[in-house]
């Protein structure tokens, strides 16, 4: 599976036990009506992959979902899953330090959900009743 989009965030390398397992994490916004945060994880080698992206870059990572059962102490099952990223490529020329495009006079839309909200920000505001926003029923 591949994930587009621009990276948000860019953790350290952090080295977990005797043997030094290594892990990365890093945060993606997808570019669609409505905008996901994915948390993806790079693992041991992977760690380095990271190394020459920065925040506000396009992106495409190449990733597999995985998923474990876990008995806790109480002998209940447990399920847990995990993005794992084993790939990522540059979408465009490299940004170090994104920065918004400049405003413009007459919005048009662009047909990416982010240049689109960035331009509405910068137009003039009309005098009409603010909607009412859509509650999602996800408990997170």
């Amino acid at each position: 599976m591949e994930i587009p989009g621009r990276i948000k965030w860019i953790d350290e390398t952090k080295a977990f036990g005797a043997n030094g397992f290594r892990k990365r994490e890093l945060v993606i916004t997808t570019d669609e009506q409505y905008p996901q945060h994915i948390l993806v994880e790079f693992t041991q080698d992977k760690c380095d992959l990271l190394n020459s992206f920065g925040i506000g870059e396009a992106v495409k990572i190449s990733i597999n979902l995985r998923g474990r059962e876990w008995v806790n102490p109480q002998g209940e099952l447990k399920y847990f899953n995990s993005i794992q990223g084993w790939k990522i490529d540059r979408i465009g020329p490299p940004q170090y330090g994104y920065q918004a495009p400049p405003p413009q006079q007459n919005y048009q839309g662009t047909g990416s959900a982010v240049d689109d909200y960035q331009q509405r920000q910068n137009q003039p505001q009309q005098n009409t009743p603010p909607k009412e926003e859509e509650h999602d029923d996800l408990p997170f």
